[in-house]
């Protein structure tokens, strides 16, 4: 575990260097031991693949030191230090499973039959490899929702568009190199669009606003264009 800062305000703790589910484990427990004991200033904290940072207010912490930034920051490292000591011994609440209908190809899915032709399967072949895997969300970011989910099998993982669309419709479910993922929101992206889903991923109106977060299971199932429809109506 390494302690470094990222401006005036906050700590990045970094928890290793490679995306896998034991550095995930990590970084969930360092979530969940400062979700019970933050230390003195903590603002939040932000979790990534293989880091957390904490943001925090120097104000709250500024007792004798007349806000000496230096002791300040030093000050915060010494309590996440302690508080985060022994942290193989966190328990992790049990993660949830998230299952998501999906409507793949044709035009919510235009990427689809790409994906296909490069790993030389069919459409159908690719939905099938999809929706049969078992995806962990390392972490949500790059937008409000956007779950970066690991576990994608290799057969169909495919590199990155070299041109990014513009604009990529909310509730889109892609594939990006060797993970998955959905849009939240309409943003431009350079992911491979093979289908949509008829669940929002982010919304004001619900609490919390996004459907994930990090350490969840998803799962995802074919759904038929009709089936979609309906969906998108009802909700």
């Amino acid at each position: 575990m390494q302690l470094q800062p990222l401006g005036d305000r906050a700590v990045v703790i970094t928890l290793g260097s490679t995306i896998d589910e034991a550095t995930h484990r990590r970084v969930r427990a360092v979530c969940a031991r400062l979700d019970v004991h933050s230390p003195r200033g903590m603002i939040e904290y932000v979790p990534a693949f293989a880091s957390v940072t904490v943001h925090y207010n120097p104000v709250r912490l500024a007792v004798d030191d007349c806000g000496n930034s230096t002791r300040l920051y030093k000050r915060l490292v010494e309590a996440l230090e302690l508080t985060l000591s022994h942290l193989e011994d966190e328990p992790l609440a049990p993660a949830r499973t998230i299952d998501i209908p999906v409507c793949y190809g044709g035009e919510l899915g235009p990427d689809l039959e790409e994906v296909a032709r490069v790993h030389g399967l069919t459409p159908d072949e690719v939905v099938r490899i999809h929706a049969s895997g078992d995806y962990l969300v390392y972490m949500v970011g790059f937008t409000a929702g956007f779950p970066y989910l690991g576990g994608l099998s290799d057969r169909i993982a495919t590199p990155r568009r070299l041109t990014p669309r513009e604009r990529v419709p909310a509730s889109t479910v892609a594939i990006g190199g060797k993970q998955t993922g959905v849009y939240p929101i309409e943003l431009p992206g350079g992911w491979h669009l093979i289908g949509r889903t008829p669940l929002k991923l982010f919304s004001t109106d619900h609490d919390p606003p996004t459907l994930l977060t990090t350490g969840d299971r998803v799962r995802f199932h074919a759904i038929s264009v009709d089936d979609y429809r309906h969906a998108v109506r009802d909700r």
